[in-house]
């Protein structure tokens, strides 16, 4: 029996210094006027230095991101956190086609993360980083690509798994 298992995080570093450099220019005026920031309402203080306070939320928001992806002889398992709080599990009786293939983020989906795309026949996406997706075409029609940095190990876990899904798919119909 072959397990497939992933999991992906956002560990880009432009990134990261994207969120540092917006840090640093939003805190530096905090840092100038703060003897007349410190002097205000709390409300005050608040909204002026609320900005800090969402930079610090994204930076840890982004580093509780994680895409986890599991394939065994029941099927595709996957999980986004923090917007699923276990795995998502397709049995390989409900899934028509599944490959991998390479995708487009910004002009398919709009970008990384979790995404809906703008055309209907692209469907969902499930992606961190990278160019490389495992696409499932499901029997009711719908789609998920999920992202994957591991081709060869998901294409070598796929094909051990493809006579079982045909086989299935085949006495169905």
């Amino acid at each position: 029996m072959k397990i497939f298992i992933e999991e992906q995080k956002f560990t880009q570093s432009w990134l990261y210094i994207v969120i540092a450099i917006t840090f640093i220019m939003v805190t530096i005026p905090i840092v100038k006027d703060w003897e007349a920031i410190s002097q205000g309402s709390f409300l005050e203080i608040l909204s002026n230095t609320g900005g800090v306070f969402i930079l610090i939320f994204i930076f840890v928001l982004f580093n509780f991101f994680k895409l986890k992806t599991r394939i065994d002889e029941k099927g595709v398992y996957y999980q986004y956190l923090p917007f699923h709080f276990s795995y998502r599990f397709l049995p390989w009786d409900s899934i028509s086609k599944c490959y991998v293939r390479n995708y487009n983020a910004i002009f398919e989906y709009g970008g990384w993360g979790l995404k809906f795309s703008f055309r209907k026949s692209k469907g969902k996406s499930f992606t961190v980083k990278g160019a490389i997706g495992l696409q499932l075409e499901l029997l009711n029609g719908k789609k998920i690509l999920i992202g994957t940095q591991k081709k060869e190990e998901i294409q070598r876990t796929l094909e051990t798994y493809r006579d079982k899904n045909e086989m299935i798919n085949s006495q169905k119909k």
